[in-house]
């Protein structure tokens, strides 16, 4: 068959999913549309079981936030199916999930991610960095087209890996543009010079399109990036290439919500650095598997609480520490952890961050108190989401 796809089911309709939808539609296309999100763009139709949305489709878009999700939503519509849909994944996910996904689907798999933010994809202007059989690009390439520009790429590890030091630039040039917001405020210059000023060098593209959130002014609408999403993306490129970043560390140090624009990264004031040290301590500790990383974190007297298997729990930190092998997790390149937020009022802190690990996501609130010899855990409640 070498006929185009005209039938699309966009499985996932968050911030982009939904505009990349919006434009398919506008296109002309049929477009039916699932996600988890409960956000449904009303110039789409929609469905609320992805296995009726995927039953007809010729082509199967993916938008989801990162490789567990795709693998999920895969398998969970993998028997409805037909033998020549197409499934063409936009998701920002790891080089190693991208060759596995097209393992598992064969010829039939695209991958594309896309460089670009909602204002791209609704205007069809997105940068798509395209993987796949040529018969099946060839397929799909209007729909490719439509969106926006198609740079052909090897294979899909390549252009998993490809989206990911793309993102590491725009993540570096977020924090080069906090440090100099940073800089000027210390010096006591106008924020609106300081614009102006930056909008004419390197970062001058970034400053215009993030302006208002630079300033202050109220913004209509949702984050066309989100800081959650880019620590995500450099968590990733950290775990494949074995390097540390300095982008990743700035970005899961930033006391601002996950759902924050990136450009609030480059706004909020810095943090005490001797805070971040229990965090970083405990954030270690789960890596390594190793328990005298929660032991420099925490005060001997913090407890550790949540619901476990239907039941609550209180551990003192000894029972914690004796949950730990004293080895980092099989999949430990795979999972990833991120300060999401810290509130710092005088000698007490509250943070949280987000841990994921496998299938199981983690929601921890951690008070922090500051002691004679720096900042120290107090205590710690947790979610778990599975």
């Amino acid at each position: 068959m070498t006929t185009t796809p005209n039938t699309v089911a966009v499985l996932g309709l968050g911030r982009m999913g939904g505009a990349i939808a919006t434009r398919l539609a506008a296109q002309k296309r049929d477009v039916v549309g699932w996600t988890r999100s409960g956000r449904t763009p009303a110039s789409v139709r929609t469905t609320g079981d992805p296995n009726d949305a995927v039953a007809e489709a010729d082509l199967v878009l993916l938008s989801l936030f990162d490789g567990p999700a795709c693998r999920q939503v895969l398998h969970d519509v993998r028997d409805s199916l037909r033998s020549d849909t197409i499934v063409l994944n936009t998701s920002t996910i790891a080089p190693a999930e991208a060759a596995e996904l097209a393992r598992q689907c064969g010829r039939a798999y695209v991958h594309a991610p896309v460089l670009g933010s909602v204002p791209a994809a609704v205007a069809g202007t997105l940068q798509i960095l395209a993987a796949a059989d040529p018969g099946t690009l060839g397929r799909v390439r209007p729909v490719l087209e439509s969106l926006g520009t198609v740079r052909y790429v090897d294979d899909a590890p390549t252009a998993a890996a490809l989206k990911l030091i793309a993102n590491h630039g725009l993540a570096g040039a977020v924090l080069a543009l906090r440090d100099a917001l940073r800089q000027a405020d210390a010096l006591g210059l106008p924020r609106t010079q300081v614009l102006d000023v930056l909008e004419l060098g390197q970062l001058g593209a970034l400053v215009t399109r993030k302006r208002a959130f630079l300033t202050g002014r109220p913004v209509t609408g949702t984050a066309a990036f989100t800081i959650g999403a880019l620590a995500k993306d450099m968590a990733l490129l950290a775990a494949a290439s074995s390097t540390p970043l300095r982008s990743a560390a700035g970005l899961a140090d930033t006391p601002a919500g996950p759902e924050a624009d990136i450009a609030v990264a480059a706004t909020v004031p810095a943090v005490e650095v001797a805070v971040l040290e229990p965090l970083r301590a405990y954030i270690r500790g789960h890596a390594t598997g190793d328990s005298a990383h929660f032991r420099d974190a925490f005060m001997p007297t913090a407890h550790i609480e949540g619901i476990r298997d239907g039941a609550f729990v209180s551990w003192p930190l000894d029972e914690y520490c004796a949950l730990f092998p004293g080895r980092p997790a099989p999949d430990e390149p795979a999972r990833s952890r991120r300060i999401d937020a810290l509130d710092v009022h005088d000698t007490v802190a509250m943070a949280t961050l987000t841990l994921v690990h496998g299938a199981d996501t983690f929601t921890d609130v951690l008070l922090l108190v500051r002691v004679d010899d720096g900042w120290r855990i107090a205590n710690k409640a947790y979610h778990r989401r599975v």
